[in-house]
């Protein structure tokens, strides 16, 4: 197979920070250790500094800010639930994870817990961390987990290095189920066009999976194809990272740079997150779309790309451009062809299929036993709602390689490593899903039989179940659930505060 360019979501190696430069690269395998307890992070810093070069930090912010700099993302990341500012939420620690695989999807994100966390941490996990450590923790149990999230770390990448995509009929991709069969339809059918394709779908469902399929059967498959995620870069560098830049155009241009959409010539550009675009630079996208103009930044040059672009988003970006935040014109352009990659929950028995592929292959890497699961632990796993998708079948499929090896896993011990925070698994309840006239006969049943009813008490229920499916629909992202409910930030925070006294 031609060797296909694949830059990743690390792309600030080719564009600077303006008044940083890059950090070189490290020796030891790098560990980011995001905590504000000082006696925790200088304790940890001694302990592991023999193994690790660990890079502290105290907050979200500043650990973003730090993996900006660096020329290779950590492969590792030790990160406190419970982050600044005051009062620490663990959803800075739910963002954080986000963020972070944004920026690298092979770092392997290991959350520091409380053992009354232990719900959070779950649901960290179902974000992609890879496993939890509960404080306190020992030395020697510390750096097992780490060691073995650093050898997941070098399988995965060895894998995606060696391995050969699948034929044709298959794509790599598992899966028996008839959401599968049309995506893989599609693929095939569009892959050989040179238009746009919007990838639509939920996090850790596998989209940039069916980008790099999409080029793979196109005709420009020996082309470039350069991957770049909106959301993983600062707004500021976005435009210079898409379209280069001249020698001066700002502090730290040292020499002229070409950008992405220069660089992926006759290939393809594939833009993760493309609702994250800022407003400004979704113009001059436009304009790359519509004629293949644009221009590095400090030049009055016009360039010409004849890359394909192929976008992916999380977001629903009708309803985006509804609302403003994403041009209508800009949408149009970008879904000539769109694919909806499924929801895990929506396949039904590939989750086995699944369960059984993923099983070997880390069995196989860690030259272990495989476990297997037990008849109830089977039926729980295909009832299972699978909130963080593949990527979260595939962490715990690993936890449990690493836990029990040639066992029989059973109910309970999975139990242990499914995410319930918050999530009520009964979607079919008629409240939710009936019409009007199904509502009022519900709320007139439960006036009948509920003494004492309050209106208030239950309208506040309900305020508390929208804002923690929010939170989870935009994976703790505070901003982004409060967009979806149509309130600001703050009044956002003030709503998490009254939910969280009702839970109580």
């Amino acid at each position: 197979m031609s060797d296909v360019i694949l830059r990743q979501r690390d792309s600030l190696r080719m564009v600077p920070e303006p008044t940083k430069p890059l950090l070189p690269e490290p020796t030891k395998p790098q560990l980011l250790l995001v905590d504000d307890d000082v006696l925790i992070t200088e304790t940890l810093s001694f302990i592991l500094s023999q193994d690790f070069e660990v890079l502290v930090v105290k907050s979200r912010p500043q650990a973003i800010e730090l993996v900006r700099q660096l020329a290779v993302p950590p492969q590792l990341a030790l990160v406190d639930l419970g982050l600044p500012p005051f009062p620490h939420r663990p959803e800075e620690g739910f963002q954080l994870v986000t963020e972070l695989l944004a920026h690298s999807p092979e770092m392997k994100i290991l959350v520091l817990s409380g053992q009354n966390e232990e719900s959070h941490a779950r649901h960290a996990r179902s974000l992609g961390a890879v496993d939890f450590i509960a404080k306190p923790c020992s030395p020697q149990d510390l750096k097992a987990h780490l060691f073995n999230a650093l050898k997941t770390h070098k399988a995965d990448i060895d894998a995606r290095t060696a391995s050969e995509p699948g034929e044709p009929g298959d794509l790599g991709m598992v899966g028996n189920s008839a959401p599968i069969k049309k995506m893989r339809n599609q693929i095939i059918s569009y892959a050989a066009a040179p238009y746009p394709v919007l990838i639509e779908g939920e996090s850790g469902s596998g989209k940039e999976l069916v980008a790099t399929q999409l080029h793979r059967l196109s005709k420009k498959s020996s082309a470039p194809f350069l991957a770049l995620n909106c959301a993983a870069i600062s707004p500021t560098l976005v435009e210079p990272t898409l379209f280069g830049y001249s020698k001066g155009a700002f502090t730290g241009a040292i020499s002229a740079k070409a950008g992405y959409f220069e660089d992926a010539g006759e290939g393809a550009l594939f833009l993760d997150e493309i609702g994250e675009l800022p407003l400004d630079l979704q113009a001059k996208l436009l304009r790359v779309l519509e004629n293949g103009e644009y221009q590095r930044v400090g030049e009055t040059q016009t360039r010409k790309s004849n890359a394909r672009v192929i976008a992916a988003t999380n977001r629903d970006l009708r309803q985006e451009t509804h609302a403003k935040r994403f041009r209508s014109d800009l949408y149009h352009r970008l879904s000539v062809f769109t694919i909806n990659v499924p929801a895990l929950r929506e396949l039904g028995d590939d989750r086995l299929l699944l369960l059984d592929f993923f099983r070997d292959f880390y069995s196989t890497q860690a030259s272990s036993a495989p476990f297997y699961l037990d008849i109830d632990a089977t039926v729980r796993w295909q009832g299972y709602h699978f909130p963080g998708n593949v990527r979260e079948l595939r962490n715990i499929i690993i936890r449990l390689c690493t836990k029990y090896a040639g066992q029989t896993v059973g109910l309970e011990q999975l139990e242990g490593e499914l995410d319930t925070w918050g999530y009520n698994e009964d979607l079919t309840d008629p409240l939710i899903l009936g019409d009007f006239k199904t509502q009022q006969e519900l709320a007139r049943k439960h006036l009948q039989d509920q003494q004492n009813f309050s209106l208030d008490n239950t309208l506040k229920q309900w305020e508390h179940s929208y804002v923690e499916a929010a939170l989870k629909l935009t994976h703790g992202n505070v901003s982004q659930a409060a967009k979806l409910l149509g309130v600001n930030r703050t009044t956002l925070y003030s709503r998490m505060e009254a939910a969280e006294k009702v839970q109580d």
